[in-house]
């Protein structure tokens, strides 16, 4: 019979949202110095960098393993 360790799970879960979401900060970053220079409201930018620093997050809420699956960047 396989178990699943549920805690593993979260962990490795949450490594891969790291993972995924780590060029798409780096996106936002130079979104955002682009912004700065030219004077530009950087407040679209900054709630899509949280929204991506909060993503982890999502994974302490979840129950089932198709939770953690389903879960994207």
């Amino acid at each position: 019979m396989i178990t699943i360790n549920f805690d593993k799970a979260k962990a490795i879960t949450k490594d891969r949202l790291r993972a995924e979401r780590t060029p798409l900060l780096q996106a936002q970053d130079v979104a955002f110095q682009r912004a700065l220079e030219s004077g530009a409201d950087t407040t679209a930018i900054v709630a899509e960098k949280q929204r991506l620093r909060d993503v982890t997050k999502l994974v302490d809420s979840a129950t089932t393993l198709e939770e953690l699956k389903s879960l994207k960047v």
